[in-house]
């Protein structure tokens, strides 16, 4: 007999070889209806699986973190055997479940498309409807090889599995996969195919392009509409469309890949910038600018010609290869060398905002979050071994004040040393983890491992943060180096007056500051906060020749005080001219007539409201500087 606890103390005995549907029955035949899978000593398994060890058992129901995954996934087998059913002789490659969804890779010996969207779906509810049993089964790897000898994907994969190889059957559909599942194609009942997409084979550009499907599903009907609603609102606040008609960036077919900021972008960037600099300061880094053009023998030293070269942009000069740097680190570690340093000197912060240029394929280019050339808002922190933890606790403070200005809420990843083309010995990034994983720890941060994902010089903290249409963005990052400083002999003296190496954090908040705008477009839906805003302040006056001189002198002194404002004298009626002030999305709209004149007064209209009120222009002189001071992310009522 085994021995079972539950997770409210209940002790069980069991035989041994009972399936967690038989245990759940034992409770109650209607819980049991109820439960999805089971986690046994926290490992997760189907309904299905036999029990055949003592521990703590946990029935996984819809309100569980992992069960909406596992919907998904299932979600991705359910489209896979709909494809199979109506394009025979179709090979499926990966299908996971993703963060909002699901997608399957598939080589089609048909053209698929959106079009097809409505036929696929109507098998998959088919499918659904047959709530067919998901079953899992363990096979050699002859076995694996011979069911699916027809699909040179699965081969590949099967090939380099090392653990047991799993296959899950479901009607005349059979997959190859580690599950867990759900257990019937039954509760896939609300879905959605989304989109379709290119996709290399393993995301290698030198094998074939695959079909990518995409889709989401939901155990609701309610949920999936009003996930689908909120896709409708990210289309309204695409950044690619927002940015044109804000008149905030530009794309040019000269440049893929390489931006070009208009005025009221280039004041938003530079905003961010001054910002940037301000904080730092205070947080005691001091700052440089490293070449945009560097050596090859310089990018030999720092790994990144024989890790990173397929990426980078080389000329010749004088039959000598350079590279335009794809990272600010080498250059700034010839700072470092430039002079000699005690370890009375360190901690040392040395913050750029670097422009870098990298190599993406053209398929990858997308708006400001894809981008060739970018601004990195880079720094370099040379640090005593006993000064580490302080320092990247110090970091993590940094990067909540930074992202509670844009009301961005993020989480944290761990990722760790990667399987191969790293540089440095496993004891060292081992260290290096460890010391991470304190930082985090001591102020209470919590972070999920990201196994195999690290740097090629080190391990790193990621910072994913969620905007207000609820997705996922990669930005800041954390990450140790205790492997550069020693390609760069980079030194100090220490107390007994020897040479030793430092420890380098290599960090970024914004991470790219291009990709960090467009996320803010979108999270902001282009209406920026007041201190944010390209053009604070808009004017009207109602007619030119009776109310331009007066709207002119309001706006000199708004100007003076250091607002940003503009006039639109265009000539246009009134009403069209508010209604131009509200698409531009503009903070602040004064109304200028005849009553306005007269008083010496100003009527004002915030964006998103149709209610206007009448202000003295020092009143509101002084309410907007305290708003814009304060970097409110709300209107503050003025007095």
């Amino acid at each position: 007999m085994l021995k079972i606890e539950l997770p409210d103390g209940k002790k069980l005995q069991i035989e041994q070889g009972l399936t967690g549907f038989d245990v759940a029955k034992l409770m109650s035949p209607g819980f049991a209806k109820k439960c999805l899978a089971y986690r046994l000593n926290g490992q997760l398994f189907d309904m299905r699986a036999p029990i055949f060890e003592d521990g703590n058992l946990a029935f996984i129901d819809e309100t569980d973190g992992v069960a909406l995954d596992m919907l998904r996934h299932d979600a991705s087998h359910l489209m896979a055997q709909a494809l199979q059913n109506l394009y025979p002789g179709i090979k499926f490659g990966f299908g996971p479940s993703i963060e909002e969804g699901f997608y399957y890779d598939v080589d089609s010996p048909v053209t698929i498309s959106d079009a097809d969207f409505e036929k696929i779906e109507r098998e998959m509810k088919r499918l659904s409807q047959a709530n067919l049993p998901l079953t899992r089964q363990e096979v050699s790897r002859a076995e694996a090889l011979e069911l699916f000898k027809d699909n040179e994907y699965k081969v590949e994969l099967i090939k380099e599995i090392l653990s047991p190889i799993s296959i899950y059957r479901q009607g005349d559909f059979i997959d190859l996969c580690s599950g867990p599942h759900l257990p019937s194609t039954g509760y896939v009942k609300h879905f959605k195919l989304l989109s379709i997409a290119g996709a290399y084979w393993r995301g290698n550009s030198d094998n074939k392009q695959l079909t990518r499907l995409y889709g989401t599903a939901f155990f609701s009907k309610e949920a999936l509409e009003q996930h689908l609603e909120l896709l409708e609102q990210r289309k309204l606040r695409d950044h690619r469309r927002l940015g044109r008609e804000l008149g905030l960036f530009m794309i040019s077919e000269y440049g893929p890949g390489f931006p070009f900021w208009l005025d009221k972008g280039l004041t938003l960037k530079t905003i961010l910038e001054r910002f940037w600099y301000e904080v730092h300061r205070k947080e005691g880094y001091t700052f440089v600018e490293t070449p945009i053009m560097l050596s090859k023998e310089l990018w030999e030293i720092s790994g990144h010609w024989y890790n990173y070269r397929q990426n980078m942009y080389i000329s010749s000069i004088e039959n000598k290869d350079f590279a335009i740097k794809p990272m600010n680190c080498p250059g700034g570690m010839l700072v470092y060398k430039n002079s000699l340093h005690s370890y009375k000197d360190l901690p040392l912060r040395v913050g750029e905002l670097g422009l870098v240029h990298r190599h993406e394929a053209s398929g990858a280019l997308s708006g400001l979050f894809r981008v060739r050339n970018f601004t990195q808002d880079d720094a370099h922190i040379y640090c005593r071994p006993d000064q580490l933890i302080s320092e990247v606790v110090r970091l993590l403070h940094l990067f909540d004040f930074f992202y509670d200005m844009f009301d961005l809420k993020y989480d944290i990843y761990l990722s760790t040393r990667p399987e191969k083309d790293y540089i440095g010995s496993p004891d060292i990034w081992d260290r290096s983890e460890a010391a991470l994983s304190e930082a985090c720890r001591s102020i209470g941060k919590e972070f999920t491992i990201n196994p195999g994902d690290g740097a090629f010089y080190g391990p790193k903290l990621d910072f994913k943060l969620k905007d207000s249409m609820n997705r996922v963005w990669q930005c800041g990052t954390i990450q140790l180096d205790m492997n550069l400083p020693e390609r760069f002999d980079l030194t100090y003296i220490n107390e007994n007056n020897e040479k030793v190496r430092p420890i380098m954090l290599h960090r970024a908040i914004y991470g790219s500051l291009e990709r960090f705008i467009g996320i803010l477009i979108e999270h902001f839906g282009g209406a920026f906060p007041l201190w944010l805003a390209p053009v604070q302040v808009i004017l009207l006056p109602v007619q030119q020749e009776m109310h331009l001189d007066y709207t002119k002198k309001i706006a000199e002194q708004l100007a003076n005080a250091g607002l940003r404002v503009q006039i639109d004298d265009s000539g246009e009626k009134l009403g069209y001219r508010l209604r131009l002030a509200q698409i531009q999305k503009v903070p602040v709209t004064l109304v200028i007539g005849d009553k306005e004149v007269a008083a010496t007064s100003v009527m004002a209209r915030r964006y998103g409201s149709e209610q206007q009120s009448s202000f003295g222009i020092d009143e509101l002189i002084a309410g907007l500087r305290i708003e814009a001071s304060a970097r409110s992310l709300h209107p503050i009522k003025i007095k």
